[in-house]
């Protein structure tokens, strides 16, 4: 059995630790509220546009189709990676780095990959094992449209231009604060909504429909990719909170049985000087 000091040691290290976890989840509590709030108010906003954007598209006809929508032979592809920049959330940048190797050796086997990280971790990984076409690790500093909207402007930019025949995004979908799904999504080329079903809008258009479906498709990709960025942000800090609210337990859990261990020891201390008195005094006795 460790010593009393030794005891006393790890029970101050210990309750340290609780400290600094639990003041880690009230933080992370405090900013997943707002995060959780600018996802949930951009979603019906972004998932309007996409169905507009697909109700429109699926009324043109094939030769009237956007360059973003063009199908090429798959050669090169890029996959954009979304995590954090800072660790103790859980499996949160895990499940990201296992689902990008994951994808590049099952669905890209024998094609040219190459990753684009926005998040410290990810890079921190993958770059020992892709190509890494950019790493962006400032975009958290100020999450905002705009700053988005260049990023989607260079990829769309670099799909034009052939230098990506499929870019992908894989991100944290954020479900509630214990709950994140990985997905994995096509962010170019465009893919096309089929369906048996006509499509009949009776809908008056001013400019003309392909101006509209034009001017749509590069606002929605840039919404996409902010919404998955702003979605990964949620996820973030709600498996900060949710690994800091296991480690504050833990470590709760922990210190009682360390304390209960440390009574033991100083109980069975205190006993045998008892026993080391009595003894003594027995002998003088004699």
């Amino acid at each position: 059995m460790a010593n009393l000091k030794d005891l006393r040691n790890r029970i101050t290290s210990v309750s340290s630790t609780m400290q600094i976890t639990s003041a880690m989840k009230m933080v992370s509590a405090a900013k997943l509220s707002k995060a959780q709030d600018a996802i949930t108010q951009m979603r019906p906003y972004a998932e309007k546009l996409t169905e507009l954007l697909q109700s429109l598209s699926a009324t043109l006809a094939d030769d009237q189709g956007s360059k973003y929508a063009e199908q090429r032979e798959v050669k090169n592809v890029l996959i954009v990676a979304i995590s954090s920049n800072r660790g103790l959330a859980g499996a949160f940048n895990t499940n990201i780095i296992k689902a990008v190797k994951y994808i590049a050796a099952n669905q890209y086997g024998d094609k040219n990959v190459e990753v684009m990280t926005l998040g410290k971790k990810a890079n921190d990984i993958l770059s020992k094992t892709f190509d890494i076409y950019n790493n962006n690790t400032s975009i958290y500093d100020e999450l905002t449209y705009d700053n988005v909207a260049e990023i989607a402007e260079e990829l769309m930019e670099r799909f034009v231009e052939g230098k990506y025949d499929e870019i992908r995004i894989v991100y944290n979908q954020f479900v509630n604060a214990a709950t994140q799904k990985v997905m994995n999504e096509q962010f170019l080329p465009i893919v096309s909504v089929e369906t048996d079903e006509e499509v009949v809008l009776d809908y008056i258009y001013e400019p003309s429909k392909m101006e509209i479906v034009l001017e749509l498709i590069p606002k929605s990709l840039k919404m996409q990719l902010y919404k998955a960025l702003r979605d990964s942000f949620a996820s973030e800090h709600g498996a900060r909170m949710t690994a800091m609210h296991k480690a504050t337990d833990n470590a709760t859990e922990l210190r009682d049985e360390l304390k209960l261990s440390y009574n033991k020891a100083r109980q069975a201390s205190i006993t045998n000087e008892i026993l080391e008195i009595v003894g003594g005094a027995e002998a003088l006795n004699n």
